[in-house]
């Protein structure tokens, strides 16, 4: 089979303009990016604002293995399945970051025949939004230690600072860093470090807000430290969040682009699901429902990260209600969760499948919670056997759960007709109740305790003194009442990335709990969370090239 990028590099695209059509754009509400990209104008919204909403489908997955289980391929190619059976259909997506780009993922824009395209431009650098955020971050950043140099007449003290630089790509070494050295010309010496730009709060705010105005206020409310007498600093204190905005401004109107089927596809934004809440911006999404019957969006990781934050925390903000939700449960993440190792997971093992097909029941209790009606999509991958397929049918059958096999990575819309019908099916006959599964009035601790007990099946929670100290500041500052951002890892239900399956018994530890006041909301940090990757020993940047020609390859 050809790779991903060869697939792509031989797709027949239309012009975005033309794309654009099938959704009733014109050509004026476009601002161009070459032939096949383009930015929506501000006034695609005053339009279309008043259109009834289209029905919004979430495509999340069960906990995934380290390789990915094609959560982005799913809702890449069930959007194609859907325009296929003749359903006005739009995708509402992230953008890729760089840094996984060029470490582990190699690209993150779909797979096989279920891709966004153009390929190439969207992994690597696309219309600018994200050196637009690390702009705005590192202007931040420089303007915080410029009042220090000049004065501090807030009385900021520098070891209280915890708005931290950004740069889009996996580096270690940039994780913990000194800052000032070389004299009081430089400035004043502290320590500092770098995050991924995905896992920046300006990120998370470019991602909530709902227009320019709401962006300028988010960012003001950036909370960058604390003055000598524990005083909170904001962006606002140092004048910051107008420039941020005018350096956002583009950035601020989602993308549009299409598929190898040229589907059209609204791609903006791109949050950590584990910092951040791992949805594409409002805007688009928002936008998507005015333009179509039928929006497929997706969250990251699993649906115990990027649905619940999605769910809890996208949804109750932006007064969203979500029609269905589609589950990706593919054989070899079952088999993992079952204990086998990565390296076998090619081979047959229904005695580790029916082991860790637990965790696919667990999801499906879990989504059902919110009042949405549950689909399986069974992803299939070429060494999967009809054996371990049956098994994991049989199961969703004996627990009341609609399912249908995909197989869009290798046969693109066509092989993704089956989950497209069914989704149509459960969509006419079940009415989708939603609500989040909180309120956000509790108290911090209560809806901590919802979370862990409810979505992870948890006993409880530890508190470190830490964080009890935290809580008690945040609610005793106003921040209390905002919903609650996880953070933890994905590769489990529990804070232990080992206790794979569907564990019992466990309590999650909270070791830190921050309010990101622009983006609105807590984060509860379980574990210690990396902001800033590094490459694997091998990284894919090793295989990306380009030729004399222009042409690029080693993406996939």
């Amino acid at each position: 089979m050809l790779t991903d990028i060869e697939i792509a590099q031989q797709a027949k695209m239309e012009p975005i303009v033309k794309v654009a059509e099938q959704i009733g754009l014109k050509e004026e509400e476009l601002e161009l990016y070459g032939k096949y990209k383009a930015k929506l104008s501000e006034d695609v919204w005053e339009r279309v604002k008043d259109n009834p909403d289209g029905k919004l489908v979430l495509v999340t997955a069960i906990n995934p293995t380290p390789a990915g289980e094609g959560k982005t391929t799913t809702t890449v190619g069930l959007a194609q399945a859907m325009a296929k059976i003749g359903k006005n259909t739009l995708i509402a997506l992230r953008e890729p970051s760089l840094g996984p780009v060029m470490g582990v993922k190699g690209g993150a824009a779909g797979g096989g025949y279920a891709q966004v395209v153009p390929m190439e431009d969207i992994n690597l650098h696309f219309t600018g939004d994200f050196h637009a955020i690390t702009a705005a971050n590192n202007l931040l950043c420089a303007m915080v230690d410029n009042h220090i140099m000049q004065g501090n007449a807030l009385g900021i003290d520098p070891t209280k600072i915890v708005f931290k630089r950004v740069m889009d790509m996996n580096d270690r070494a940039l994780r913990q860093v000194v800052v000032g050295l070389g004299g009081k010309i430089n400035g004043y010496v502290r320590e500092d470090g770098f995050m991924i730009t995905v896992a920046s709060e300006v990120m998370a705010i470019l991602c909530m807000a709902k227009d320019l105005k709401d962006l300028k206020e988010r960012l003001g409310r950036i909370v960058v430290g604390t003055t000598y007498d524990g005083k909170e600093v904001k962006a606002s204190d140092v004048k910051a969040e107008g420039a941020m905005c005018a350096l956002l401004k583009d950035a601020i109107k989602p993308n549009l682009v299409q598929t190898l089927e040229n589907t059209p596809c609204l791609m903006h934004g791109g949050p950590f699901a584990n910092i951040a809440h791992g949805c594409n911006s409002v805007q688009a999404t928002k936008i998507a429902m005015k333009l179509s019957d039928y929006v497929i969006t997706e969250a990251g990781f699993g649906a115990d990260l990027g649905a619940e934050k999605f769910l809890d925390i996208k949804c109750r903000v932006a007064d969203l209600k979500p029609s269905a939700v589609v589950l990706v449960a593919t054989v070899r993440a079952l088999k993992y969760n079952g204990g086998v190792a990565k390296a076998d997971l090619a081979e047959e093992n229904t005695e580790a499948l029916a082991k860790g097909i637990v965790n696919l029941g667990k999801h499906i209790e879990n989504l059902r919670m919110y009042g949405v009606p549950v689909i399986v999509a069974i992803n299939r991958f070429g060494q999967d056997t009809d054996a371990e397929l049956k098994l994991i049918e049989d199961y969703c059958k004996e627990n009341g759960a609609d399912f249908a096999l995909s197989e869009v990575f290798a046969k693109g819309g066509e092989g993704g007709v089956a989950l497209a019908n069914k989704l149509v099916e459960v969509l006419d006959k079940n009415e989708a109740n939603f609500a989040p599964i909180y309120d956000a009035d509790a108290p911090i601790k209560e809806k901590i305790n919802t979370i862990v007990t409810k979505i992870y099946g948890g006993e409880g929670v530890i508190y470190t003194p830490a964080a009890e100290k935290q809580i008690a500041a945040l609610e005793e500052a106003g921040y209390g009442k905002l919903p609650i951002c996880m953070a933890k890892t994905q590769y489990s239900l529990s804070d232990d990335a080992k206790l794979l399956g569907r564990p019992e018994g466990f309590k999650v530890t909270i070791r830190e709990i921050r309010a990101f006041a622009g983006a609105g909301f807590v984060t509860a940090y379980a574990g210690n969370i990396m902001t800033m990757p590094g490459l694997p020993k091998a990284p894919a940047a090793e295989r990306i090239d380009i030729d004399e020609s222009g042409v690029i390859t080693g993406l996939f």
